[in-house]
């Protein structure tokens, strides 16, 4: 029976429990029938503003975990996840194929790189569009939309026609692994349009959603396709049908927005994008090109120990790519595109050493990397890989800083590139020359677009800045 407002006479069944007091370690009794004063087995009462310090340091802990899912940092780990997760689905299919097999797998990969630049072109086109005017996102995205839908499927009906000559090409078993090239295309190119509007927006954890999308998948499935049946066409049905993961998530994160389009916005955009393909194209034909010479001038075995070794480069070459993601944007502004460039290189730098001195000095963990014991010949020779990943990586980011600042005529340097490795390459007679010989073109490549970049971004040293100023 109730004698007050406090409770003190109330029956235990008016009572009901709390939990545990914070201040002495012990249960609080019971609430008032009013449910309004807490009755403590003891007398101190609750510090003055004790509920409103809880409340704002709760408040402050879920504010930085929201910075950090929202900063470039959380990309960056999203983004050495996704490389991990792909290159695990690499390394996962080394081991399991073995080099005669794998060496099929590993040239179709690179050849999705080489397809995969019309969806980084698309990537850059639209992280620059939308970086260079933030006031017209709406529009802007749903012209990218619609040019990536269209050059979705003019890139899978191509590769769909051409699958014949990729069966024969790259001497796969039969035509199904090259069918399904053409199927990976689609959805492959729709995800670079959603990641540049995600990346000009600098909506970090939205973009690190969508590649968390594209690597563990991919591990998942194609690791699965790879032990029910251990075939090249089984590793690319799994890369296929993951590929359409990260396409859906890209679907979710841009809904709900609709403008109207003008043709003219739409042909300015497909020349940009085309123009961006070109220059990507470059790059990622120098850089896969090797493994289609090592499958034609070396025997299988040496092929397949070549392909091998570039797991460990490709890892190298995307581990800094968050560098190029976060720093692309900057780039494109007028401004700071020399500090943010000199800045980037230092980053990519400072990782391709610790990778290098990593593969030299932990070369037998990095060969369980590659593959295993199955490559074992290959293991005094992977830090030279390293160095050839750093290079690359390099090389990329220097490719982004020429699509951020429009200077088309680069492309044509990376072409030439493309041609010296094809012909000296060829005439190439063992694993050794191969890699040395695509060390030096990169080198020289690498060397002849910084001096090229560094004149272009002249006015932006601090002495020119503050002469044109005062002028």
């Amino acid at each position: 029976m109730s004698t007050g407002a406090d409770g003190a006479g109330s029956a235990p069944s008016q009572r009901r429990k709390l939990p545990q007091c914070n201040l002495c370690h012990t249960g609080r009794g019971a609430l008032a029938t009013n449910g309004t004063t807490p009755a403590f087995p003891h007398t101190l009462p609750l510090p003055l503003g004790w509920s409103l310090v809880t409340t704002t340091a709760q408040m402050e802990r879920s504010s930085r975990l929201r910075a950090l899912l929202h900063s470039p940092s959380f990309l960056a780990v999203c983004t050495v996840v996704m490389n991990v997760a792909t290159y695990g689905f690499q390394m996962v299919g080394a081991r399991i194929l073995g080099p005669e097999q794998y060496g099929g797998v590993a040239s179709m990969m690179n050849l999705l790189l080489v397809v995969g630049v019309f969806q980084l072109g698309l990537q850059a086109t639209a992280a620059r569009r939308v970086a260079a005017a933030p006031t017209d996102i709406h529009r802007i995205e749903q012209v990218i939309k619609s040019v990536t839908y269209r050059t979705a499927l003019a890139v899978s009906l191509a590769m769909l026609v051409l699958s014949p000559v990729v069966w024969k090409v790259l001497k796969l078993d039969s035509i199904i692994p090259a069918l399904l090239v053409a199927v990976c295309a689609a959805p492959m190119t729709v995800m670079g349009g959603q990641a540049g509007i995600l990346q000009g927006e600098r909506r970090w954890r939205d973009l690190s959603v969508l590649y968390l999308a594209l690597g563990l998948p991919r591990l998942v499935v194609g690791t699965a396709a790879i032990l029910l049946r251990p075939s090249e066409g089984a590793a690319m049905a799994g890369v296929a049908a993951a590929q359409f993961a990260p396409m859906v998530v890209g679907w979710w994160l841009l809904r709900h927005r609709r403008v109207r389009t003008s043709p003219t916005a739409l042909r300015a955009t497909v020349t940009e994008m085309l123009h961006g393909s070109f220059a990507l194209l470059g790059f990622f034909t120098l850089s896969n090109v090797d493994i289609l010479i090592a499958r034609n001038i070396l025997n299988h075995r040496e092929a397949g120990l070549y392909a091998s070794g570039l797991i460990l480069t490709k890892a190298v070459l995307f581990l800094p790519q968050f560098v190029v993601v976060v720093a692309f944007p900057a780039m494109s502004t007028a401004g700071a595109r020399l500090r943010t460039l000199v800045s980037s290189l230092g980053a990519v730098v400072g990782l391709g050493i610790v990778s290098t001195l990593g593969a030299w000095l932990l070369s037998g963990i990095a060969l369980i990397f590659v593959g295993g014991s199955k490559y074992s010949d290959i293991e005094g020779r992977l830090w030279i890989f390293a160095i050839l990943g750093t290079l690359l990586s390099l090389l990329q980011l220097l490719v982004y800083s020429v699509l951020a600042r429009q200077h088309r005529s680069s492309a044509y340097v990376i072409w030439i590139a493309v041609a010296a490795l094809i012909g000296f390459g060829s005439q190439a007679g063992s694993l050794n020359g191969l890699v040395r010989t695509v060390t030096i073109v990169d080198a020289i490549l690498m060397s002849t677009l910084l001096a090229i970049s560094l004149w272009h971004l002249r006015e932006e040293l601090p002495e020119k800045a503050a002469l044109k100023d005062a002028a």
